[in-house]
């Protein structure tokens, strides 16, 4: 079962008097604050259910935050759940880079467990076949690892001349692993610290849309109020989605292997780019805040891109930019690694498994047994200042293979749109700019002084 706990919340500090409800405190001092040519006496608190909650002005309790520590939930339900749509939150999860020891020695009582506590109206037979599924895409994972490690040991000597051994016998697995996880079902547990504050908890409480999701907010809500049941107005459980939804698939389609994540330009919309210094934005961005940089943010750039479910989940990070519907399109995204070790055929084989499942079982359950690897296709547009900052580091090479070649693709678009133009200082890592790595001892070993004279953006494997 998951679990949630609460780990920290707002605290009040340098108040004398005793405040008998800290969010109802904040919330009516931020409203009284707005109204009153003198700053409100804290601890004084007005009727914040009717002139706050009922009547919309939510901002006032956006001053107090809740973080919570999740885990044992499906990695497809943060993926297509807690991070999907919300912007209101702020959220750290375990990377899959550094989970290989559960794809080796997996826990599939768990996941049983899962199943059967959230889609308690399955059938031991329909349980089995998706155990069957998840067991296949598993022994795929485990009868090529050793055979990827040592691909990716190579190929870091050859694309990294200037990497050290223990950096090579280090970072060699997590690659290895990062890009044969294609294979392992998102239903895989993961865990992540997780904050929200009042109105964004009271949001994604009554938009639920899975049972691990009504699930995990009820469990927030129960500790919420268990420290200040004066909000329960705030959590209405006849409010509450009654119905699910699951990622549609884009139609028509046909199942595919693709060995490179597809970018269409959209729309390039803007005037004067200011381009900015490395010290705007290393190693702090403050693209956002300086009125010099302001400019860039009536600039955008619309695109539609297909990546796989694994890097999606990597493209969530970055608030700043607005992202439309995910559809499966019925490829499967196969990295140079388990494209070296000959696994296209596994990867038709897997995802045929995974659709014809899809017909016997909810569609919510469904989505979140895709393989890493399912790819999915979405519209996302920005400013350039939130482009500036989403690209900073991923044309890095300590960036995963398939968010480098993302942001590569964009780059080679807006050349062949623009020239050589200024834009493209958005996709010029720290290295490009001023011939130092800024990972310091995460340096990739890639060799650098062939920044200005040789193509610095070139095809990669690891």
């Amino acid at each position: 079962m998951i679990d949630v706990k609460l780990l920290a919340q707002t605290k009040l500090v340098n108040v004398d008097k005793k405040i008998e409800s800290e969010p109802l405190a904040l919330a009516s001092h931020a409203a009284l604050k707005c109204y009153q040519a003198k700053s409100p006496e804290i601890g004084k608190t007005i009727d914040v259910k009717g002139r706050l909650f009922d009547v919309g002005h939510h901002t006032t309790l956006q001053h107090f935050y809740f973080t919570f520590d999740i885990e044992g939930i499906a990695v497809g339900d943060i993926t297509f759940g807690l991070h999907l749509c919300s912007p209101f939150y702020n959220s750290d999860q375990r990377s899959g880079r550094f989970c290989a020891k559960m794809f080796l020695d997996p826990d599939f009582e768990k996941i049983e467990e899962y199943l059967q506590n959230f889609w308690p109206d399955l059938k031991k037979k329909k349980i089995d076949q998706i155990l069957s599924y998840i067991k296949k895409g598993v022994g795929i994972y485990q009868a090529n690892i050793f055979k990827a490690t040592e691909i990716a040991k190579n190929l870091i000597r050859i694309e990294r001349p200037y990497s050290s051994d223990s950096y090579i016998e280090q970072n060699g697995p997590k690659i290895a692993q990062e890009q044969l996880r294609m294979f392992i079902s998102i239903i895989f547990p993961s865990g992540l610290d997780f904050t929200l504050n009042q109105s964004a908890l009271s949001a994604l409480y009554e938009a639920a849309w899975t049972p691990p999701m009504k699930y995990v907010t009820e469990q927030m809500v129960k500790l919420v109020l268990k420290n200040y049941p004066e909000l329960s107005s705030m959590f209405r459980e006849e409010k509450r989605r009654t119905n699910e939804w699951a990622t549609p698939f884009q139609k028509p389609f046909k199942i595919g292997v693709k060995f490179k994540p597809r970018l269409k330009l959209l729309d390039l919309d803007g005037g004067n780019f200011i381009a900015p210094q490395p010290e705007i934005m290393h190693p702090i961005d403050k693209l956002h805040f300086l009125p010099e940089t302001m400019e860039n943010s009536v600039g955008r750039i619309k695109t539609e891109i297909e990546i796989s479910v694994a890097t999606m989940s990597q493209d969530q990070r970055h608030r700043t930019l607005r992202r439309g519907l995910p559809r499966f399109t019925g490829n499967f995204y196969l990295p140079p690694i388990p494209k070296d070790c000959g696994l296209a055929d596994e990867a038709i084989n897997l995802m045929r498994e995974w659709l014809a499942l899809l017909d016997k079982i909810p569609r919510s359950l469904g989505m979140i047994i895709a393989p890493y690897g399912a790819m999915v296709r979405y519209k996302k547009e920005g400013s350039f200042n939130a482009l500036a900052h989403e690209q900073a580091k991923r044309l890095c090479w300590c960036a995963q293979e398939e968010i480098y070649h993302l942001g590569r693709l964009l780059r080679l678009k807006i050349e062949k749109e623009k020239g050589k133009s200024s834009l493209l200082k958005i996709f010029e890592p720290i290295c490009y700019q001023t011939g130092k790595c800024g990972e310091g001892v995460r340096y990739c070993g890639r060799d650098i002084k062939i920044r200005k004279k040789e193509n610095y953006f070139s095809e990669r494997k690891v």
